[in-house]
């Protein structure tokens, strides 16, 4: 790279403020007690608290509020000007299973075959992946993570970013199951087919579908077989798997978009006795009773797209946040990415930008999946008694201005260095 280059890509980086020194000192790795005071805090569950204290100890957060005993032992960190939140939860990612997207070796997240809900994505998960401290760098402290392919396509991880194995990371597994829903291109968002390619299409979809019954169908008879025989029963590995689904212990994550393929999911699911939650949902807008009959919640996003077909409204995507919250229909974001997924607080920001309540917009990726994967007594807000997943910021996370300034996973004070980070400052100090 010749000068002229390193120069341009320094002024890229710093423009972006992505990589801007904390002027903070970070003591990475350390995990004890900690006080931050005199910031401004945003509980997410109640009012901020300007002026305020917050304690962390053992991991979780001790102590919360405007008149707050700091311990004699706290490493004391001054939130002047600062505000302190929770940590960021995305709803849906591929993070720790991709690497490099276009060298395979690199990727753990498709099995072979249509049918895979033994495929467990916490297993597969690469805790020094590059990608987890780019993410976590702006917020980000605890991401799902999906597999993907397939019709079933496996078990999805709640995962925090930081631990030196997959165990140390997850929070909880399996979070859910995920299927791909079929569909019908006729009447969607691709160029319809000519009269043989649609009823090729159509014999594909009977099939598919056939597969996800009949998966249903055994996974049932496996759980009478073993409620009633146990340990008798053959071991299967793929029906094991279906067990906690069957059951109700587990969600499924149905992955569907058109209106038409929300309304089968639905139907599906309800048939099957499915705990639901949908995900993607661009045609939402066009579904609300049906989901609010049901009580389905919904995982939007990605947010920052454009609208699946020509004559749709410009801001179809960015104002399905704010149709589900008139509604009253439960929901969360996700950025579907793994090397953007440092970029879920923008996702949010967008729905913010089109009607969304702006404190409705961080609570979407904060609070709300923390409710949605039952591990709302454990993150999400700023409670005494809950892990210390904390952000220290400058401004608003939803603002692309914004940097973070410290975090915290788990009690542990997490440094905020990247791979590009390190770059930036190579090539800042060429002669």
């Amino acid at each position: 790279m010749n000068k002229g280059l390193a120069a341009a890509a320094a002024l890229l980086l710093t423009a972006t403020g992505a990589f801007a020194q904390s002027t903070i000192p970070n003591n990475p790795g350390k995990k004890g007690t900690f006080a931050i005071r005199n910031a401004t805090i945003y509980p997410v569950t109640s009012a901020a608290i300007p002026n305020g204290t917050i304690v962390i100890a053992n991991g979780l957060i001790a102590a919360v509020g405007a008149n707050v005993t700091v311990p004699a032992d706290a490493t004391v960190i001054d939130g002047t000007g600062l505000s302190v939140y929770p940590g960021l939860i995305d709803s849906g990612t591929t993070v720790g299973l991709t690497e490099i997207s276009s060298v395979a070796g690199t990727n753990d997240t498709t099995e072979v075959g249509d049918i895979n809900p033994n495929a467990r994505a916490e297993v597969a998960i690469n805790p020094h992946s590059n990608v987890i401290p780019v993410t976590r760098a702006n917020g980000v402290t605890t991401v799902l993570t999906v597999p993907e392919g397939g019709i079933v396509s496996g078990e999805s991880a709640l995962i925090n970013l930081s631990g030196w194995t997959p165990k140390e990371m997850v929070l909880k597994a399996p979070a859910a199951l995920h299927i791909r829903f079929p569909r019908l291109r006729s009447g969607g968002f691709d160029e319809p087919l000519d009269e043989e390619g649609q009823k090729e299409e159509e014999k594909s979809y009977s099939r598919n579908l056939d597969k996800l019954r009949d998966l249903f169908r055994d996974a049932n008879a496996y759980a009478k077989a073993r409620n009633a025989n146990g340990a008798r029963v053959d071991r299967d590995v793929m029906l094991d798997a279906m067990l906690p689904v069957v059951e109700g212990r587990v969600p499924v994550i149905i992955h569907a978009n058109r209106a038409k393929d929300i309304e089968a999911a639905v139907k599906f699911a309800d048939e099957q006795k499915l705990k639901m939650i949908l995900a993607e949902a661009q045609d939402v807008g066009r579904v609300l009773p049906l989901l609010k009959k049901h009580d389905i919640p919904v995982i939007l996003g990605a947010i920052l797209r454009l609208p699946p077909r020509e004559d749709d409204p410009y801001d179809l995507i960015y104002s399905n946040a704010k149709l589900l919250f008139d509604n009253g229909i439960r929901f969360s974001i996700q950025s579907d990415d793994a090397h953007n997924a440092r970029n879920l607080p923008y996702h949010a920001a967008a729905s913010a930008a089109f009607g969304l309540p702006k404190d409705v917009a961080l609570k979407a990726i904060t609070i709300f999946p923390a409710e949605i994967f039952g591990v709302a007594d454990k993150v999400g807000s700023l409670e005494v008694g809950k892990m210390a997943n904390v952000i220290v910021t400058d401004g608003d996370p939803l603002e692309i201005m914004t940097n973070v300034r410290r975090l915290f996973i788990n009690g542990e004070d997490i440094t905020l260095d990247t791979r590009q980070k390190q770059l930036y400052e190579k090539f800042r100090a060429r002669p």
